[in-house]
């Protein structure tokens, strides 16, 4: 019996050693890539705050509060792209042309967590990329709307954003071709910036009903809804609650559905 019992611990933990050497491989390729990293992530949602937040404003052409409205969801926005992004792309490019997923495929834990482990590291890459828009938008706008009581809720949505993007991305990543990945992300990428309430608040659409329902569906909405929530309490907001219960139901779908793309590519 004590023989037995050695044997199912030991299962559990070369499968969580092999999960973190993955995990720390991808990392440690970061770390030795941090400048490229950096200027991926960073320059577009820089951009969109200083030419939005920064310079519409001096020139009269938005409200005064209209930056820091602007700061949650460009904040959101760099958290669900970065984890899109860094899971979708190096997906496509693994099963069809370097093939260095047989090498991870090899590793000794079961398939499905070779593809939570794509969603964990994309996940640590947003957040970081996330973080740093803060003293980027100070920066920027001079000033963060944010209390340090706020600032549990806002990593909370941070969280959920980012693995709502990388779940998003294990799914385009497993589904479309390489050959047709550069399609698929100007189809995709333009409607998730512009639906996801990044630029206002969703609750202001109940003239633009259409609009407004068509912004419900996209999951960014609700880590900009409650991003704003909690930095900027005072502007209309979906409830909290509301959002992270959505975020939670969209991450089950798209994780499901990710995840078993990823263990049909992987068989095929």
């Amino acid at each position: 019996m004590s023989g037995s019992i050695a044997l199912t611990a030991t299962g559990p933990r070369r499968t969580a050693q092999a999960f973190l050497a993955l995990l720390w491989r991808d990392v440690f390729v970061t770390g030795r890539e941090l400048v490229a990293f950096l200027a991926q992530v960073i320059l577009q949602p820089l951009f969109l705050l200083f030419v939005f937040g920064k310079v519409l404003g001096d020139l009269g052409y938005t409200q005064d509060n209209f930056a820091q409205v602007l700061l949650p969801g460009v904040i959101a926005f760099t958290a669900f792209l970065t984890a899109l992004q860094n899971t979708a792309f190096p997906l496509v490019i693994d099963f069809s042309f370097t093939k260095e997923i047989e090498d991870r495929l090899l590793a000794p834990l079961p398939t499905w967590l070779v593809a939570v482990e794509k969603i964990v590291f994309s996940t640590m890459r947003a957040l970081v990329a996330a973080v740093l828009m803060f003293p980027l938008g100070w920066w920027v706008l001079g000033s963060v709307s944010i209390t340090w009581g706020a600032v549990p809720a806002v990593a909370l949505f941070l969280v959920l954003g980012s693995l709502i993007g990388a779940a998003v991305g294990l799914t385009i990543g497993t589904l479309v071709t390489a050959s047709k990945i550069n399609l698929v992300f100007a189809i995709v990428l333009t409607p998730l910036l512009f639906t996801g309430s990044t630029q206002f608040p969703w609750t202001s659409l109940t003239d633009l009903r259409w609009f407004q329902v068509v912004c419900a569906f996209n999951p960014l909405t609700y880590v900009s809804e409650g991003m704003r929530a909690e930095m900027i309490p005072e502007v209309g907001h979906i409830a909290p609650w509301v959002c992270t219960l959505a975020l939670l139901g969209f991450l089950a779908v798209f994780t499901a559905v990710g995840v078993k793309g990823f263990l049909r590519r992987a068989i095929d």
